[in-house]
């Protein structure tokens, strides 16, 4: 059940050792300042690297359309839905959160289809941010044809591989051949058929569908490179550095991080009736403060945390160049109270049970995750 047909579009490459800096993500308004910081700090690694950003919301699309920023493609949701009318069919029965991960497979192929070509093309979550050139991590993928990424959960949160799965979907590389399609195609259609924000029958989303990859398909590249991957699940098992003006993680050079579970506040989110809140930290800009379900060591914060702000920052203002008053993705005090509500009931039902909001799934991407999904 191919978008178009059953037959894969365009041509097939043969195998290469290396892959062209091609890469897609998605994002609503609620998250394009984090997906303009993705496209920067790809920008600053690899100025050739050509990012297709797939916009779930009318409003992203359209600050994109009026940037013009180069190497950027910014593509309408109409557009996806109309290549791919069986995820548009989809949409009535999944949340914003839900539909979004239904996606991710699609715009995948929607770019394989839509670019004859492209050799290969790597999904990224909108909510990384790169320290280093992704050549190590293409340069492992070798002769393969799908390289993923585990989470390698630290000691501490290794419990939650059952339920969250092995893998994370913050990168994924599809190479144009037999191998590649296939595993593509099989996951678009799982996804199709079930892809919600519940545990059911060694399902989750659309991650956990990639537990037995290596197993199921031939041409598959787990990735080693401990600075491909680096998150709040799993640093405290790594040893962080900086050595001539890099950031390093133990030995290997730190090439992209996950900002999971970051919420960005309104400033006048600090102050919440008569009190003021101490749990939340300020941007060195001032223009917003922050939280992190997963609070970095003073050494993280420095080397990992403040140059991701900072380049949040200076996506606000860049946003704001033709939408003055965009506050999209900032939380409220009203929001802070909701979010610390949730986490004293959800760490007193925890013993017990359980949650979904304990999950160590990604939350970047929609609307609907900023406040309440994941952990």
């Amino acid at each position: 059940m191919s978008a178009e047909s059953s037959q894969p579009s365009g041509r097939v490459a043969s195998l290469r050792p290396r892959v062209p800096p091609d890469f897609c993500t998605l994002f609503d308004s609620k998250y394009l300042v984090r997906g303009l910081a993705l496209y920067a700090s790809l920008r600053q690694v690899e100025p050739r690297a050509q990012l297709r950003a797939f916009c779930m919301d009318d409003r992203a699309y359209n600050v994109l359309a009026r940037l013009r920023l180069p190497r950027l493609t910014a593509i309408p949701l109409g557009d996806l839905e109309r290549h791919d009318p069986w995820l548009a069919a989809a949409k009535a029965d999944r949340t914003q959160l839900e539909y979004c991960w239904t996606a991710t497979p699609c715009i995948a192929r929607y770019c394989l289809d839509c670019e004859p070509d492209l050799e290969a093309i790597t999904y990224v979550d909108s909510d990384i941010h790169f320290f280093s050139h992704p050549e190590p991590l293409f340069a492992e993928l070798a002769d393969n044809s799908i390289q993923i990424v585990p989470h390698r959960y630290a000691p501490e949160h290794r419990h939650m591989e059952p339920t969250s799965g092995i893998y994370n979907v913050e990168w994924v590389t599809f190479r144009r051949d037999q191998r590649g399609l296939e595993a593509l195609d099989w996951w678009r259609e799982r996804c199709l058929e079930w892809c919600y924000y519940r545990e059911e029958d060694g399902k989750l989303g659309d991650q956990k569908y990639l537990d037995d990859w290596p197993e199921r398909f031939e041409g598959v590249s787990v990735l080693q490179h401990v600075g491909g991957g680096l998150a709040p699940w799993n640093v405290s098992a790594y040893t962080l550095s900086e050595r001539d003006g890099r950031v390093w993680v133990d030995d290997a050079p730190l090439v992209f991080y996950h900002y999971h579970s970051l919420k960005l506040f309104h400033p006048r989110a600090r102050h919440m009736g008569r009190r003021r809140s101490t749990h939340l930290h300020s941007a060195a800009s001032g223009s917003f403060f922050w939280t992190s379900n997963y609070p970095p060591s003073r050494l993280e914060e420095r080397l990992v945390w403040d140059p991701y702000l900072a380049a949040v920052n200076r996506a606000f203002e860049l946003v704001r160049t033709v939408e003055p008053n965009f506050a999209d993705g900032f939380l409220t005090s009203g929001d802070f109270a909701r979010l610390t509500v949730r986490s004293t009931l959800g760490d007193a039902v925890s013993h017990v049970r359980r949650l979904p909001g304990s999950l160590h799934f990604r939350e970047s991407r929609s609307e609907s995750m900023t406040p309440a999904d994941g952990d």
